[in-house]
Formats: structure tokens, C-alpha cells, sequence
């Protein structure tokens, strides 16, 4: 009421002019009158008079309402404002790669469909992924592990500026980029794949298949985080190819091949795989992208030898250099190209890399290899001896490998793990290559090999094997089995059952049955320490692809030594296992009456043809009554190039064979 007494209320007859509108507003239309100020605060209804009944009767001044326009404007520039600011926080969580739902979704045609989610974007949530990390000293350990069971091999990270990243990381995994976070992801994942379970237990308490597993999912949303299938950073393609890596054990190679195929394409967006490319990097840049490309390169191929041999990355058409054999120490940030340390001609830590890139340097070029995979390539491969090469049958590899042994292995420690590992792990590789050229040689003539091919052809097989029993019996390369084990010497089996299958009286049946007999020993005895017993381990495996050929094979010895009239010879162990093997799984179907085998396992035809025989009983469940590990070890290799031993030999259905495979079984350690 004081504001009454303060402002006495205007007289009855005293109106008050209201400011009209600009000519051209109020020609259009009449001007509409609004309640007073009063009434609308009061929420009663006004006749529109000014002043109105309710501010007369009350004693107030009636105020018009003639403000409106721009009280509607002062009204909605709060939310403006407010747009403004959630504009603004949504760049800042954007630039720190932090995921929200944004207030009003992106219509660029380039924004993430929900399909590729799988690859761009998976994960489960930036909180889950920070949860992930493990304590800091699991963090180093995991490094440590990773340099002692990976580096030495793979070398497609730089220990001298990686580790100060790390370092830092650990301390604040919030300031670190979402390309390195990924990266230490799939340090932390590879690093697990490398050790036993024993060892997993002992360093971090923790069973080694949900660790694994725990770091994969976290390496899959880290991967999303920075964008790694989109960007062209170096970092985030390191960080794939070891989150592939580390679940190669666990994939479907055909889909694996997938993935890797889309590695090597960002690869080549990135322009690793051409010289050219290089001009504008410092020498460490460049020498650790001529690393990474490689070390793609030869993953990707070794997947395609295990699904579609004619999709390797192992060809000709690409010009990046092999790896220099210089050490990581001696590779400085500031050091521009044209001023690299020289290449050393003595063993540096890069020797695996070094040594395995000449090595498919040198196949990449070779007709063996490109008949297989695409004979047109023909024109353009360098081989090593010329295009008009003068070389008789294996010459050019009999030059490669004197070169090998002169200009490395000449001046290695045999006591030194990593030099242990290369010599062997080459040594099994150039055996490899020369069975292959045989298969090259013949698989396609109309003339068929003579005796002494056959024999030289045999001992290639026989020399992959004792290369593997040398690395699997050893306790120098231990730390490296992970390695070892993703490239078992299934193409020397294959052949070595044809062979004594088909001429139990070959020259070399003798050694070929003791060598089979000391690589099964080895794969034994590695079983037996992975997995604390013969049952598990992968061991399986062994079993399942090559039970009836082994049994064959030792059939065909025994007859030949009833027409020989000799005695009888007690069985090695391998074949005193199958029976056994053999007879526990058919006591076991016969007990569970009705079921479908699973799988499939190599056997030889009454005409010395490979065949496929089904041996795995299944649960009722669908899951097999037995695990494993990698069952397509079995075949991968001899699939790899499925016409290698002419048409008359390959006597089954890879495709079946894929589709029955099931891939769960390559869960385990021991292959």
C-alpha cells in the first residue's frame, strides 16, 4: 500500500496514449492489445483498458504491456546463450576424444553409420576404458615383457622414445593421446599372448584367457577413441596390427585376412609402402615405417596361407625397403634422411626383422611364389637371379641362403636366444621355399620327378621339421614360442605322410620316422608345460589333423615288412599315442550315440591321395567334446597353395573343411 500512497492512482478520465508501430505494421493489420503488466503478473483477466478495472480498484498505476517485443527478445537470448555454452563444451569434449551424445547429432555425410561401428567406434565407454588400465607396476611389467618377448622379434616400435611416453602415460593415463592409450592397449594384450599361464599367474594373479581378454575389449574401444581406422597415424596402425596380432589365436583367419587387408590399405594411405613417401621423414620416422610395413606385409601373408592364398600383400607391385640392420640406439629423432647410420654387417637387435624381411623380399620376386598367388606379376618381379636367370631348379635359394650364412648367421651366438631364433627360424623358412619351388617345378608337368627330386623334396619337409624341433626343444628361444607356434611346419607333415604312405621303402623312411618322432616329442613336452598335462594345450590338434595319415603311413610300414618277412617293430611314440587317442574317441562315440562329428583330420587314400576324415565327436551342446587350439593348423599351410601337389593329390573340399572348422579350439596355448 506505500506503493499506493507513493503513486496516487491516476483520475477515471485520464488515458494514456499507447506508441503505435511504424506506418507500414499498422496498415497490415490492427495492432493487438495485450493485458497489463499488472494482471499478467496476477494471472486475472484485464478488459484492456488503461488503466484497466483491477488497477483501479486496487489504487495502483496500470502499466501497458508495451514492451513485449523486446521482453520476448530478452527472454530468449538466455537460451541462446546456453546453446552457446553447450556448443562449446561439446568441442572441448570432442578434442579430448571423450564420448557424449551430442545435443543435435552431425548430418555429415562422413559421421559413423551404426554398421561400422564394429570397427570405427567399438568399446564400451571412456570410464570402462580408464578402469582398464592395470596398477602401474603391472604397467612396467607389462612393458618389460613386451620388450624382452616381442621387440627383439617384431621391432615396430622405438624403445629410446617410446619408453619416456610410457613413463609419462603411467603417471597421468588421462594426459595421454588416444593413439599411444591404444598403443599401450595392444603392448598390454601382445605382451599377455607372449607369456604361459603359469607365468600370468605368478606376475599379475590372474588367469591368462580373461586378462587377455579384458585387455582386447579395452584395446577395441581405445582403438575407437582415436579414430585408428580412419586416421593416417602411425601410432594407431602400430596399435592395430598388434591388437591383431594378440587375437589371431581366437579369429576365423578368413576374417582376420578382413581385418588385416583394411591395415594394409591404411597402410598405403599413409604411403609406408613407397619410397617416395619418404623424402619428408627424418631417418628414424622412415626406418620404423619400412619396419611396421613389413612386419604387416608378413603377418598378412601368413593369414592368407591359412584362407585365400591369391589375397597376400607379398607381391611385387610395391617398392619399400627392406629394414636396415642397424640398432635402436643409433636411430635419432633429429637425424635427417640422407644421414641414416650405415647398416651394420655384423648381428644388431633388428637381426629377426632384418633377416625375415630379406627373406620375403626374396619370395615376393620369385616365380615359386608368384605362380601361385598371380602369374602375371611375372613381368614386373626382380628376382634376385635376373629375369633370364641361368640358375638351375633351386639355384637362386642355394645362393640366398650361402648369402644368409655368410653375411649373418656366420657371425651369431648360439647362445644368444634372439640369434638362436633367427638362424632356425630362417633356416626353416629357406627349407620351406625350396620344398615350395619343387612344387612349382612339378605340380603342373606331365613329367614326373625322378627319384632323386622326390628324395630332395623329402628332405626339405624333413629339414622344416628338425628347424622346428630345434626351436620347440630349446630352452634359448622359450620366450619366443608364441611366435614359433603361429607357424607350425604343417606343410612338412603333409608331405612327409604322403611320402611314407605312398613308398614306405623311400631311402630316408628311416630318418623321416625318427625326425616326425623328435617334433612330436618337442610338441609334447611344450604341451605338457603350457597346459600341466598331454590333454590340453593344443596337443589335440595334433591328433585331429593327422591321426588317420599317420596311421596309414605306419600301416603301409608294416606291410612292407610282413612281404620283407622281417619281424615286427615296436611302434615310436607318436603312433603308439594315435591308436590310443583314436580308440578313447571312438569309445566315446560310441557312448554318446546319435552325435555329429566336428572335424576333420588329413588321411591317405588307397590312392596315395589326401583325403579328409571326420574324427571330432560332438557334445550335445554343439561344442566339441574336446579343446584345442588353431585346428586349421592342420591344412593352413598345405592351404595355402591348394594345387601345390598337382590335382591328383588335393582330394577334399577346403570349403567344407572351413565350414566345419570351429574356431574356439584356437583358444588355447599350445599352438
Amino acid at each position: 500500500m506505500s506503493q499506493s500512497r507513493a503513486n496516487p492512482s491516476p483520475k477515471p478520465e485520464q488515458t494514456i496514449t499507447l506508441p503505435t508501430e511504424p506506418t507500414r505494421a499498422t496498415t497490415s493489420r490492427p495492432r493487438r492489445v495485450l493485458a497489463c503488466v499488472l494482471c499478467q503478473k496476477r494471472k486475472v483477466k484485464c478488459d484492456r483498458r488503461f488503466p484497466c478495472a483491477n488497477c483501479l480498484r486496487v489504487g495502483v498505476q496500470c502499466v501497458p504491456a508495451i514492451a513485449i517485443t523486446t521482453r520476448q527478445r530478452r527472454r530468449r537470448f538466455p537460451e541462446r546463450e546456453l546453446l552457446e555454452r553447450l556448443k562449446d563444451y561439446e568441442e572441448l569434449l570432442r578434442q579430448n576424444d571423450i564420448d557424449f551424445e551430442p545435443l543435435h547429432p552431425s548430418t555429415s555425410m562422413y559421421a559413423a553409420a551404426p554398421e561400422h561401428k564394429s570397427l570405427s567406434e567399438c568399446g564400451k565407454g571412456p570410464f570402462e576404458l580408464s578402469m582398464s588400465h592395470p596398477a602401474q607396476v603391472q604397467i612396467f611389467k607389462l612393458w618389460q615383457i613386451y620388450l624382452e618377448n616381442v621387440d627383439p622379434l617384431l621391432k615396430v616400435t622405438h624403445t629410446p622414445t617410446l619408453q619416456p611416453r610410457i613413463i609419462d602415460a603411467a603417471s597421468n593415463m588421462a594426459n595421454a593421446s588416444p593413439a599411444l592409450e591404444a598403443l599401450i592397449f595392444s603392448i598390454y594384450c601382445i605382451s599377455v599372448l607372449s607369456i604361459s599361464e603359469d607365468e600370468c599367474c605368478n606376475h599379475f594373479k590372474s588367469s591368462r584367457s580373461p586378462l587377455l581378454e579384458r585387455y582386447q575389449s579395452a584395446c577395441q574401444t581405445a582403438l575407437g577413441k582415436c579414430h585408428a581406422w580412419r586416421s593416417g597415424d602411425v601410432d594407431g596402425l602400430t596399435a592395430i596390427y598388434l591388437y591383431l596380432i594378440s587375437v589371431r589365436n581366437q579369429t576365423d583367419p578368413r576374417s582376420l585376412s578382413c581385418l588385416l587387408a583394411v591395415a594394409i590399405r591404411i597402410a598405403q594411405r599413409i604411403g609406408i609402402h613407397s619410397e617416395s613417401t619418404y623424402t619428408s621423414c627424418t631417418a628414424l620416422e622412415a626406418e620404423m615405417r619400412r619396419r611396421l610395413w613389413w612386419s604387416l606385409v608378413i603377418f598378412d601373408h601368413r593369414i592368407c596361407e591359412m584362407s585365400d592364398h591369391k589375397g597376400t600383400s607379398l607381391i611385387p607391385t610395391w617398392d619399400c625397403s627392406t629394414p636396415s640392420n642397424v640398432n635402436d640406439f643409433e636411430l635419432r629423432p633429429d637425424t635427417r634422411q640422407g644421414h641414416s647410420p650405415v647398416a651394420h654387417e655384423r648381428p644388431t637387435e633388428a637381426l629377426f626383422s632384418v633377416v625375415r624381411s630379406e627373406l620375403a623380399d626374396f619370395v615376393r620376386h620369385s616365380a615359386f611364389h608368384i605362380n601361385f598367388i598371380n602369374p602375371s606379376l611375372n613381368t614386373i618381379a626382380r628376382p634376385k637371379g635376373g629375369q633370364h636367370s641361368t640358375h638351375p631348379e633351386g639355384g637362386e635359394l642355394m645362393d640366398l641362403e650361402r648369402s644368409m650364412e655368410e653375411k649373418y648367421f656366420a657371425s651369431c651366438d648360439m647362445d644368444n636366444p634372439l640369434h638362436y631364433m633367427t638362424v632356425w627360424t630362417a633356416r626353416g623358412f629357406l627349407a620351406r621355399s625350396r620344398l615350395l619351388e619343387h612344387y612349382s617345378s612339378h605340380s603342373t608337368s606331365s613329367v614326373r620327378p625322378t627319384d632323386t627330386q622326390r628324395s630332395a623334396a623329402l628332405s626339405y619337409a624333413l629339414s622344416m621339421l628338425e628347424c622346428d624341433t630345434k626351436l620347440r626343444s630349446s630352452s634359448l628361444p622359450k620366450r619366443f614360442l608364441w611366435y614359433t607356434n603361429s607357424h607350425f611346419p604343417a606343410l612338412a607333415y603333409i608331405h612327409i605322410l604322403i611320402v611314407l604312405g605312398k613308398r614306405p621303402a623311400e631311402d630316408h623312411a628311416e630318418k623321416a620316422w625318427n625326425v616326425m618322432g623328435g617334433n612330436y616329442e618337442a610338441l609334447i613336452t611344450q604341451a605338457r608345460q603350457a597346459a600341466g598335462s598331454e590333454q590340453g594345450g593344443g596337443i589335440e590338434i595334433f591328433f585331429l589333423s593327422y591321426s588317420q595319415a599317420i596311421l596309414q603311413a605306419w600301416e603301409a610300414r608294416e606291410v612292407l615288412r610282413r612281404q620283407q618277412h622281417k619281424q615286427p617293430e615296436s611302434p615310436p611314440r607318436i603312433v603308439s599315442d594315435v591308436r590310443y587317442r583314436m580308440g578313447k574317441m571312438a569309445s566315446s562315440s560310441e557312448k554318446n550315440r546319435g552325435e555329429q562329428p566336428i572335424n576333420v583330420a588329413v588321411g591317405i587314400s588307397n590312392a596315395g591321395d589326401i583325403a579328409m576324415t571326420s574324427t571330432m565327436p560332438m557334445g550335445v551342446d554343439g561344442d566339441p567334446a574336446t579343446g584345442g587350439s588353431q585346428s586349421l593348423i592342420g591344412l593352413g599351410s598345405a592351404g595355402c597353395y591348394p594345387d601345390i601337389f598337382g590335382q591328383e593329390i588335393m582330394d577334399f573340399d577346403m570349403a567344407e573343411y572351413w565350414a566345419e572348422t570351429d574356431w574356439r579350439w584356437m583358444n588355447t596355448e599350445g599352438w
